[in-house]
């Protein structure tokens, strides 16, 4: 049988050194790299069985973005990662959907050995998990996401005193839906500049006709970022990690800024006065 090959990742030199040493000890052929870039040139051109890795490096999500790097790359290998703080055992159920386990440090050497040689004994393709992009989630989830708004709507008694139809209530939302899908795609900067939305201003336009109030629209689009984002809670396991903090604020972004689009146009447009 072959010598497990283990990549091991830690920004802290002598957490490295001790670890390389005592894993290879263990029987396990080992590399080691001290942060995220340095692990991903490894994980690209070699073949790892095991990643360990610590969460918590300097940049935020980097433990992450070394696992969901792993994930892509070497779909089979086991993925291992470490916390020096204890309560995130109790908050762990996101993290372990892309890693394997999570251990707290400081780590137990003959427990570290136990666990890594119980993966490699159980692992099998049926454990290979396959990540998806937030963008193509949302993109295939529209229904569920307009639903979710839409339910959350009709327990609004203000929003329902406007005299309007689903169909009416929900007609902005696709292309509102398809411009997120289509911003999430492109290089991220979330204070990079927003182009013009002729959804957001043409639903603006919209809701003034309708009868709706300014706090009534800041309602529904708040609405919009909380079905957006149960959407994803409810597909955790399909999450690619790597970028969700990014997406995250994206999202966050360019809704506010439907939104501030939607206002200009329903300010500029003359009030209906609804009939008592």
């Amino acid at each position: 049988m072959s010598i497990p090959r283990l990549l091991l990742v830690d920004d802290n030199e002598n957490v490295c050194i001790t670890l390389q040493k005592v894993l290879e000890l263990n029987d396990f052929d080992v590399a080691t790299a001290s942060g995220v870039n340095e692990a991903l040139r490894q994980i690209v051109a070699e073949q790892f069985d095991v990643l360990l890795c610590d969460l918590h490096m300097p940049g935020a999500g980097d433990g992450l973005t070394v696992v969901s790097a792993m994930r892509h790359a070497n779909p089979q290998a086991i993925t291992l990662v470490y916390s020096g703080y204890p309560e995130m055992q109790a908050a762990t159920a996101a993290i372990l959907l892309q890693a394997d386990e999570i251990l707290v440090k400081p780590l137990s050497v003959p427990e570290l050995i136990a666990v890594i040689r119980e993966k490699l004994a159980s692992r099998t393709q049926s454990s290979v998990r396959v990540t998806e992009s937030v963008a193509n989630i949302l993109k295939n989830d529209y229904d569920q996401i307009i639903q979710n708004w839409l339910t959350r709507v009709q327990n609004n008694k203000d929003l329902m005193r406007i005299p309007i139809g689903s169909e009416e209530r929900t007609g902005h939302l696709p292309q509102l839906l398809g411009d997120l899908v289509t911003r999430l795609r492109q290089p991220q900067n979330v204070d990079g500049k927003h182009f013009y939305s002729k959804a957001a201003h043409e639903h603006g336009r919209l809701r003034r006709m309708q009868g709706y109030s300014a706090a009534l629209i800041v309602e529904e689009s708040r609405m919009l970022q909380v079905s957006i984002f149960q959407t994803l809670q409810n597909n955790l396991a399909r999450v690619d990690f790597s970028l969700v903090l990014v997406d995250v604020m994206t999202i966050a972004d360019e809704v506010d800024e439907q939104l501030c689009q939607a206002m200009e146009t329903f300010m500029e447009t003359e009030p209906v006065v609804l009939a008592a």
